[in-house]
């Protein structure tokens, strides 16, 4: 099995109970709020004309380049698992890590030579490159220069802007029609904070969406997913006062943890990522009260938390911390 966050099934078996708070995943926990659907979303087949109208609320929303082709898909993972089949042969890929470690792995499982990379440089000659930005786990970030740059010295560069919500302006979107030879990939439920939807986006070039949508297939999302999505990217207000109060938030996070002893080491606005004495001893502690953190097998001290969401999350996190060093 994959190493993952959002594995609550495995801490509801280890330590039992229900009412659990789910910090394991970057998915925002302040969701935005679901409209009523229209009937016909449930009875027919989803149309090209919709789908077409919910990329380009989603281009709209994330100011992509006019020239910018795009695709929904059934959330950045969908994307993640057809990129290794975009080209017709396959090389020697490079990946930015640690980082998101289904890239590597979807890679490596479609015959790809997959090496690992600390720098975006280390990734010059590479027939395929893919950068998280900003990166999961630790929130490290690249200008949109930075990856045009980076483009002209690989085959394809992907990057997957999953986090970019919190920090628009770090998304090559706007000037994703300055390179024919990338794909950026975007999430919607996690800024959102509605993952159970599964949606999510890939833009690129004609030619490379044109491929990536043979891969998908004619109905690669729902009609609910089309209609919620059209109505939340549509709504700017909403995304702009999240942006703040995730702000507001992760610095919280940042105060109360301190505060218990640990480091803050980076993240992103719906992530943040510290450092202990033992990950494991930690990640226990939290979950005998019920709240699930994400741990990494190569790192002995990297914890990883979402941001809790209503008031009585922040009360039960702050109480578990309040004797880390007791039980």
């Amino acid at each position: 099995m994959r190493d993952h966050g959002g594995n609550l099934d495995a801490a509801i078996a280890r330590h039992g109970g229900s009412d659990w708070i789910d910090l394991s995943t970057g998915v925002n926990r302040r969701p935005y709020p679901v409209p009523p659907l229209p009937q016909e979303t449930w009875h027919g087949l989803p149309t090209a004309q919709a789908q077409n109208a919910l990329v380009r609320a989603a281009a709209l929303a994330w100011g992509a380049a006019p020239e910018t082709a795009g695709l929904a898909l059934g959330g950045a993972q969908s994307a993640i698992q057809l990129v290794p089949y975009l080209l017709p042969q396959k090389g020697r890929a490079c990946v930015l890590a640690p980082s998101y470690n289904e890239h590597g792995a979807c890679l490596r499982a479609a015959g790809w030579q997959v090496h690992d990379t600390r720098l975006p440089a280390d990734m010059a000659g590479a027939d395929l490159a893919v950068l998280v930005n900003p990166n999961n786990p630790d929130g490290r970030h690249w200008s949109a220069q930075d990856m045009l740059d980076l483009a002209r010295k690989v085959g394809v560069l992907v990057v997957d802007e999953s986090f970019a919500d919190v920090t628009p302006e770090l998304s090559l979107l706007p000037q994703s029609g300055a390179a024919e030879n990338v794909m950026i990939l975007r999430s919607f439920g996690k800024f959102y904070g509605l993952a159970g939807l599964r949606l999510g986006f890939a833009f690129g070039s004609s030619a490379m969406i044109g491929r990536l949508a043979e891969l998908a297939g004619p109905w690669p999302v729902s009609g609910a997913a089309i209609s919620i999505g059209c109505h939340a990217l549509a709504d700017k207000g909403w995304a702009d006062a999240m942006r703040g109060q995730l702000r507001l938030d992760a610095e919280r996070a940042d105060t109360m943890i301190t505060r218990a002893g640990w480091t803050c080491l980076g993240g992103t606005h719906l992530f943040r990522l510290y450092d202990t004495p033992d990950a494991q001893a930690a990640q226990d502690h939290l979950a005998r009260h019920h709240i699930w953190s994400r741990i990494f097998p190569y790192s002995r001290r990297w914890l990883r938390l979402g941001l809790p969401g209503p008031e009585h999350e922040w009360h039960r996190l702050e109480r578990a911390l309040g004797n880390l060093h007791g039980t």
